[in-house]
């Protein structure tokens, strides 16, 4: 059943987030224990303790058999070698108490699995579910600096890696340690001198990993990141094969991909080695000792003080200590990924460069004014400022359209009207609110954007235009599609309007994708609307097309345009041309015209 949604601040540095509460006792347990992998790894678990405890109970009791086998098998030797009147019937009860242990392994295996397994799959979940949220969360400037091949290697592998480690936990490291205790327990109420020797075994253990800990370590951190980088690639390669084909590139971009995966080769190969060194070091040592066991017992028996089953027994019991000790080795690189994803999670999760929306101005309406006073803007990696000082008022309802060269700004203005990007000196008002006070959330409620490259999701078109606005009538659906000129294109299909749309809307014409974007905006009914070139990229019939559309969509709202064709913006009420630094002119379009400055300039190459 879902947790039920509440509202928690959770604080990080001066940014808060909404949370439910799994995320908030995620993000707590990650941020208490950032500088401790394993403590956050038993943190995340919090709230499935009981199932965990059950579980361990389950497997205490389904484990068992392991534990008295020896004990019976040294008994059965011991009635063997040394039988009286009533040796059949002690051994039938021997063998008897071993069936019913081994048979009960069938039920309290199954408790033992679904309470673990529950609990590893639920937080599992919610991991997943904490870094989608968070990721909505966190600033587009954050999502442009780090590749989404990355992102979705700490959605993907590194939860899963965590899920290994949770599980071998839970089966592997606690059958170690159950094992153990009761080998060395059996053994030091049979013979101290015994145990002494068992006991001796440990600080070799200890001695190997501590030499190949911090080794392993650093070559899992190193490995990791070549996969992240692969991921990357990877991506990059697939959306670039329409390109690579069409210039006669895929023997180059094969090579580029082949020299990658040699890298990730080698230094899956680095990792491997040292694991292998690793484990036969270990073997090596514990099997000596093994042999060392079975003299000195043997010894011990030839002296009588202890009998042959005894010698079988502990063999027995130092065999099972052996197998857990080198299991615990063996297991130390699984241990290194799955504490090093935890890690990786953790910067995602405690990133500070999030959207702060918390205690400010909610907007219930927006007219759709928009002030830049003294604004400037310089990107934290740039030489010099995008612009600076830039004075513009635009009306409610009025259509703007900034021209000018490119990277001159007209994008940037564009993105810090919807709140993507933040002044870095002046202000931005919206309906004469700084929007640095106000609820991105609530006002972009009332914002539409329309995209260069449209953007459509897998599903249909009905879905795709009604997205975000599934409550809309079937009337109001079919007005927008007119409104969109996008009647015609929906009558040929096959499905009209619940057509598939292929993965990127590949089954559709790029003036068909722009109209469903154009269509989307519409269903949204904006105050404010924002179209960033949607017709660069268009043949002259699809660019009618759209126009049409557009002009349709523009009517009554505050309208601004980056226009790559200037023919395109002759009915905008103002044009306005960026250049290097700033505004450079502004009016109408005859007065720029007959002005003859920087915007003439501009319209008669085109001409």
């Amino acid at each position: 059943m879902e947790k039920k949604r509440e509202k928690y601040q959770y604080q990080l540095g001066q940014q808060d987030i909404d949370l439910n509460e799994t995320e908030k006792k995620l993000l707590d347990t990650f941020k208490r224990n950032q500088n401790n992998s394993f403590k956050t790894l038993i943190g995340i678990y919090k709230g499935h303790y009981l199932e965990l405890f059950l579980s361990i109970v389950f497997f205490v009791i389904k484990h068992s058999p392991v534990w008295f086998l020896p004990i019976v098998t040294s008994n059965i030797i011991n009635i063997a070698t040394n039988p009286d009147e009533n040796a059949g019937m002690k051994i039938f009860i021997n063998v008897a108490f071993m069936t019913v242990m081994i048979a009960q392994n069938i039920l309290t295996n199954y408790f033992h699995t679904l309470f673990y397994a529950r609990s590893i799959r639920n937080v599992e979940r919610d991991l997943r579910s904490a870094l989608v949220r968070k990721l909505q969360q966190l600033s587009i400037t954050y999502h442009n600096e780090m590749q989404s091949g990355r992102l979705q290697s700490k959605i993907m592998r590194d939860v899963e890696q965590i899920e290994t480690l949770s599980s071998q936990i839970f089966i592997t490291v606690l059958s170690i340690i159950l094992n153990v205790v009761v080998a060395l327990g059996v053994v030091v109420t049979k013979s101290l001198t015994v145990f002494l020797f068992f006991i001796g075994t440990i600080p070799v253990a200890v001695c190997i990993m501590v030499a190949f800990k911090n080794k392993i370590k650093r070559y899992n951190k190193e490995f990791r990141k070549d996969m992240e980088e692969t991921s990357v690639h990877v991506m990059e390669m697939l959306e670039l094969i329409p390109v690579t084909r069409a210039h006669a590139l895929e023997q180059k971009e094969t090579d580029k991909m082949d020299h990658q995966l040699r890298h990730v080769a080698k230094s899956g190969l680095r990792l491997d080695m040292v694991q292998s060194y690793f484990s036969s070091i270990s073997w090596v040592a514990f099997q000596v000792f093994q042999v060392l066991c079975l003299g000195f017992t043997g010894y011990l028996a030839s002296q009588g003080k202890i009998s042959v089953g005894e010698v079988v027994m502990y063999q027995t019991y130092f065999s099972s200590i052996v197998a857990q000790v080198s299991g615990v080795i063996t297991l130390l690189p699984t241990i290194s990924k799955g504490l090093e994803s935890v890690d990786s999670i953790s910067d995602v999760l405690l990133c500070h460069d999030i959207e702060d929306n918390h205690d400010k101005k909610k907007l219930t309406s927006v007219h759709g004014e928009i002030l830049f006073q003294n604004t400037g803007f310089q990107y934290k990696d740039g030489d010099q400022p995008v612009f600076e000082n830039l004075n513009l008022k635009i009306e409610a309802g009025k259509t703007i359209a900034f021209v000018g060269e490119s990277g001159a700004g007209k994008t940037t203005i564009l993105n810090m009207v919807i709140g993507f990007l933040r002044a870095t000196e002046g202000k931005v008002f919206i309906d004469g609110n700084d929007i640095e006070e106000i609820d991105l959330q609530s006002y972009r409620s009332n914002i539409a954007v329309v995209p260069q490259t449209p953007i459509l999701f897998s599903g249909t078109i009905r879905e795709n235009i009604t997205y975000g606005k599934e409550d809309i009538s079937e009337e109001r659906l079919q007005e927008v599609i007119e409104a969109a000129n996008l009647a015609e294109v929906i009558e040929q299909l096959p499905d009209g309007v619940d057509t598939a749309v292929m993965e990127h809307g590949s089954n559709l014409s790029g003036g068909q994708r722009q109209r469903i974007s154009i269509a989307r905006a519409f269903i949204r009914d904006p105050k404010i609307l924002i179209l960033d070139e949607a017709t660069s990229a268009l043949d002259s019939i699809s660019e009618e097309k759209i126009r049409v559309a557009t002009d349709n969509l523009v009517q009554n709202r505050t309208t601004l345009i980056v226009a790559h064709r200037l023919s395109t913006i002759k009915n905008a009420d103002y044009i306005a041309v960026i250049g290097r630094g700033g505004l450079k002119e502004f009016g109408s379009y005859e007065e720029l015209m007959e002005k003859k400055g920087e915007f003439y300039q501009l319209r008669q190459l085109q001409m």
